[in-house]
């Protein structure tokens, strides 16, 4: 008997639903030069308003590093990250290259983190 090649066929069908779930935090301020430092801009977090008009308490919510980011706004115009940082802490928010910015300037700082899920089903015929 001669040798046959025998071909398996199977159909499979797979529906992933992803849901990113952001979480988005406001953070409101207006340049205060008591919080001026040279060339940089030192804003403590308690100096904040929160998305609420609400002061901030505690210290602003960090970016998780694989599923967050930050972004500051100064008078409307986005900002690079490369010229503000976060303390470790939540503590404070540090502006460098900080003499142009106008007292009285508008910042808006935004932390959004995402706490993703997905679901997949998989559907094999024979």
């Amino acid at each position: 008997m001669a040798t046959k090649l025998f071909k398996l066929v199977i159909d499979a069908t797979t529906t992933t639903e992803v849901k990113t779930n952001p979480i988005v935090d406001l953070y409101f301020y207006e340049v205060d030069d008591a919080h001026r430092f040279d060339n940089t801009l030192v804003i403590p977090s308690t100096a904040f308003v929160d998305g609420e008009g609400n002061d901030v308490t505690g210290n602003l919510t960090l970016a998780e590093s694989e599923n967050g980011y930050y972004s500051l706004f100064i008078n409307g115009v986005q900002q690079q990250n490369s010229l503000f940082q976060v303390e470790e802490t939540g503590a404070s928010l540090t502006i460098q290259q900080a003499t142009t910015i106008p007292t009285g300037a508008t910042i808006v700082f935004i932390v959004t983190n995402f706490d993703p899920i997905s679901n997949s089903t998989t559907t094999i015929t024979t």
